[in-house]
């Protein structure tokens, strides 16, 4: 047990540490030279950097001190501590390692496509070992575990939008607004497809006169369990077989050929599943959930 929790923590720090160097070289490396505004306490160290020249990484950490605080009892003392270890990662990596390296200074819009990519996998990286970096990040937490339906790139969307506007009528910069807009949605759309793609999988349903048969055939040939329903069909009343499987891409698609074998005139209907949990299945969540 003892050895479990040492590798869980070497490998939480390995997503932490890979996370926040994605974030530092989209925030220093490409958002900084482009001046973009740019969403949560990352945007609001931005405006005092280019206001006084404040270092970033310095200024996410004193600002985050305050939520962190108030929210120890709520998230509890193991989140918040993982929370200011990544903090501190991202503190030095901003303000010390990422100025080591050049700064894209090219067209703002393939920046704004950078920044945006490396936001989403960054933090997507962070979430997925249910730790955060802080600021706008607890109240996602927060309104995750009381709305878990929502997604939480779409949350993060909402919640950043009101400092990438402020941001932007400060400098008086109405393209930077969009620019900070857009990348806020593609660093949304990153996350959700990180986190929902790493639980996703594909369900087929085999309408079939033979289910057992095809039951067999599924634990056989993709080593899944099945579940089969009891139904009729519509027109002629005659009673018939619905098996379930549930596995992923490749399972599924050797299923559905060796189903046709088994019995060729079959219905075959196969769907995406944005989340399979369950015997078989590793559900990836998000701390809070």
């Amino acid at each position: 047990m003892k050895k479990y929790l040492q590798n869980k923590i070497i490998v939480d720090i390995g997503f932490e540490l890979l996370g926040n160097i994605l974030i530092a070289a989209g925030t220093y490396n490409v958002a900084v030279a482009s001046e973009f505004p740019l969403s949560g306490f990352n945007g609001i160290a931005m405006v005092f950097y280019r206001l006084f020249h404040f270092p970033i990484g310095m200024t996410v950490l004193v600002l985050n001190v305050i939520p962190a605080l108030l929210c120890l009892k709520i998230i509890g003392k193991a989140f918040v501590f993982k929370t200011f270890r990544c903090m501190i990662m991202a503190t030095v990596l901003i303000d010390y390692v990422a100025p080591l390296f050049p700064v894209y200074t090219g067209d703002r819009i393939i920046a704004a496509i950078v920044t945006g990519t490396l936001f989403g996998l960054g933090y997507a990286l962070i979430y997925i070992r249910g730790s955060s970096t802080g600021g706008s990040d607890f109240i996602l937490i927060l309104i995750k575990s009381y709305f878990p339906h929502i997604k939480p790139g779409t949350i993060s969307f909402f919640l950043d939008f009101g400092v990438v506007v402020a941001t932007g009528l400060i400098f008086r910069d109405v393209d930077g607004i969009f620019l900070g807009i857009m990348i806020n949605y593609l660093m949304a759309y990153v996350i959700d497809r990180m986190i929902i793609g790493i639980n996703s999988g594909t369900v087929a349903l085999v309408v079939t006169d033979y289910g057992k048969e095809v039951a067999d055939c599924a634990s056989k040939v993709s080593n899944r369990g099945s579940t089969i329903f009891r139904a009729e069909g519509g027109y002629s009343g005659d009673p018939r077989d619905v098996v379930m499987v549930a596995g992923s891409n490749r399972d599924i698609h050797k299923l559905r050929k060796a189903v046709k074998k088994v019995d060729p005139r079959s219905f075959v209907i196969i769907m995406q599943s944005s989340a399979v949990e369950g015997e078989g299945f590793k559900m990836t969540k998000m701390a809070g959930e």
